[in-house]
């Protein structure tokens, strides 16, 4: 399981932001048609067409959500957009045409957009209300007898004001049907690597707050070949608040544990170990003279036979999550087999190794950085085909025994196209809260 909040000025407003600027590239506006009242010469009928917007000044949006419904309201106060297009008029039997440019200051819009989850489980999105006011508008007409109709511009500004507010929110909507276009397109479910599969979808409906967005999330690993759902469920949990932070990120033990239970499912924590893999320089070699240090009789028995363990794990291992650490034991097991001359396996014994790691895990320098210790390793006799022996280390080696592992470079923290996270911090080993840099297209208004 999974959980993600934002506050109202996350990171998903930030590139929302972007993503609408990149939409009213490509938006071209209906033509505008009307007719100007010359008093006693009669009226000009005219056509604004191929309207198309070239320039926009698009201040930072205001959101805020709605406790009671499952969405959030998006204003834009103070928009300046400069219009460009070509014009038309007919007098009687007189045509005539140009071009023209349109500076709209000014411009307000609210919209209220509402959220859900469909049936794949991916987020949805559709338009509750909207409205938009103009403040004003200046034109510019070029070419053909301009110089006339100009003198007549306050005589239709009204209008053409009146008709571009009746056309913006059916515009909003268009955007906020494409952007529900490419969220019906979007995979809730991707292969991670070769290995694992990973279950994404909404497990419920966006959750709205007065200051947050919250989005629960399956979150489940499979192995690809088996696809076995885990013995386990998972547990409620919740994402601890952190005010002034972009985007707070929950995972639960159930994600992490049906990782290894999809690896350990599809018979992929076990390895085959032998003598080739051992280290020149090592005391020890996987042979039975080398052996023979710890079991006496194996020498006599398989006199100068080379060895192969077979090393897997006894059943899935697990992870718990706790407030100073993340824990983690292994049950495991290692049979040795003696390989004769005609490549034949003769088993020797088997050894029961149960272990438990503990680990701490910070972000520094944009990077995940962590160290692992050895809390407990144990050996135990389980099975021997060549008789008794003492198992080297089959005592606990409790905290005095300690092995570390540094992860001195660290993991680099996920980046998106379009964004960086930056001021991250882990609360425990179940949340993380960070900021984002976010990378926008530069567009000036001049």
């Amino acid at each position: 399981d999974a959980k993600a909040r934002q506050p109202p000025k996350g990171i998903v407003h930030v590139l929302a932001t972007d993503w609408i600027q990149k939409e009213l590239d490509l938006i071209t506006l209906p033509d505008i048609t009307g007719e100007i009242d010359i008093s006693i010469f009669g009226s000009v009928d005219y056509t604004l067409t191929g309207i198309r917007i070239v320039k926009w000044d698009l201040p930072e949006p205001s959101v805020q959500f709605y406790p009671d419904a499952t969405g959030f309201k998006a204003s834009i106060s103070g928009l300046n957009a400069v219009l460009s297009g070509g014009w038309m008029m007919d007098y009687g039997i007189i045509s005539q045409s140009g071009s023209f440019d349109l500076a709209a200051s000014m411009v307000d819009v609210t919209s209220v957009v509402e959220l859900g989850k469909d049936a794949g489980g991916r987020l949805s999105v559709s338009s509750g209300s909207c409205n938009a006011k103009i403040g004003d508008v200046d034109i510019a007409l070029y070419g053909g007898a301009s110089e006339i109709l100009q003198f007549f511009v306050d005589n239709f500004k009204g209008d053409i004001i009146t008709t571009i507010e009746n056309r913006i929110c059916p515009g909003v909507q268009t955007l906020i049907g494409n952007l529900e276009s490419h969220l019906q397109a979007m995979n809730v479910s991707f292969d991670v690597d070769q290995i694992l599969t990973l279950d994404l979808p909404l497990s419920d409906l966006p959750v709205i707050k007065a200051s947050s967005l919250n989005l629960g999330l399956k979150g489940e690993f499979f192995g690809i070949r088996t696809h076995k759902d885990p013995p386990f469920e998972a547990k409620p949990f919740t994402v601890p608040e952190q005010p002034g932070y972009m985007l707070s990120v929950g995972l639960s033990e159930f994600t992490l544990n049906s990782a290894l239970y999809g690896c350990y499912s599809d018979g992929l924590l076990q390895a085959i170990i032998n003598d080739s893999m051992v280290p020149p320089f090592s005391p020890v070699h996987l042979n039975t003279s080398s052996m023979g240090i710890f079991i006496p009789q194996l020498p006599k028995m398989f006199p100068g036979l080379l060895m192969t363990l077979q090393v897997y794990a006894k059943k899935e291992p697990l992870f718990s999550l706790q407030p100073d650490a993340v824990k983690l034991g292994v049950q495991g097991a290692v049979k040795a087999f003696a390989i004769q001359p005609n490549s034949t396996l003769t088993p020797l014994f088997t050894l029961n190794v149960n272990s438990n790691f503990s680990s701490k895990v910070w972000i520094s320098d944009g990077r995940l950085k962590g160290s692992v210790t050895m809390d407990n390793f144990t050996l135990t006799l389980a099975a021997s085909e060549v008789g008794t022996f003492q198992v080297h280390g089959n005592k606990h080696y409790s905290a005095f025994y300690v092995s570390r592992l540094l992860l001195a470079k660290g993991v680099i923290l996920p980046r998106m196209k379009q964004a960086q996270l930056v001021n991250s911090v882990l609360k425990g080993f179940i949340a993380m809260s960070s900021d984002a840099t976010v990378f926008l297209t530069d567009r000036d208004f001049d």
